[in-house]
């Protein structure tokens, strides 16, 4: 019974990929989304065996009250997004291969100005900042990313962090605002407690 179990299932991975390839910027063999409450598969590019769980919204925003944009969401190869994941992107957002991502992750590249008292926040025009988050990441539940920031290679991302800026390479980043709590040191090649900046703390 086994065996028959694995074809039906690689069988409807086949039947979904050859409906869905065609609507997107580009669907990588393996891929598959499971159930997404809204997305728009003509902004997305997924590279090969990216898998999307249940209920989430992945959108690309092409308009905004008079202004238009070109948004573009890219998942590469082998990334993992569990449920409930919230995407909206109206420039770039870029995840890097081989990167998962736990429940209920917000990741947006766009901003709602309040500056002007005279106009809801709602109806004021956005502003866009395009977000990157490199390969081999881990981003635990309830994490928020917000427009312009970047993550390094192999950052784990503790969970309910509220993320914004830059982070290197080989990081553990928590808090809200997040922090860089602790770094990969090259020198002792071990993992060494920071100060938030990412400096070492020389124990």
């Amino acid at each position: 019974m086994k065996p028959i179990k694995v074809y039906i299932s690689y069988g409807k991975k086949i039947i979904w990929w050859l409906f869905n390839f065609w609507r997107f910027k580009k669907l990588g063999t393996g891929s598959r989304f499971f159930n997404i409450s809204k997305y728009t598969p003509k902004c997305i590019s997924c590279g090969r065996n990216v898998f999307i769980w249940k209920h989430g919204r992945i959108e690309g925003i092409s308009q905004y009250n008079k202004q238009t944009f070109n948004p573009h969401i890219v998942f590469n190869d082998n990334v993992t997004v569990q449920q409930n994941v919230h995407i909206t992107c109206a420039n770039t957002i870029v995840i890097g291969k081989n990167t998962a991502i736990a429940a209920n992750v917000t990741i947006t590249d766009i901003h709602h100005p309040y500056v002007d008292i005279s106009i809801p926040i709602e109806f004021q025009d956005i502003e866009v900042n395009s977000v990157f988050i490199g390969e081999d990441c881990k981003i635990y539940n309830n994490v928020v990313i917000l427009p312009g920031t970047k993550i390094g290679k192999h950052c784990t991302i503790g969970a309910n962090s509220v993320v914004s800026g830059q982070y290197p390479d080989f990081c553990v980043v928590v808090g809200a605002p997040a922090k860089i709590i602790k770094r990969y040191n090259y020198g002792t090649k071990q993992w060494g407690k920071t100060n938030p900046d990412g400096s070492f703390i020389n124990i």
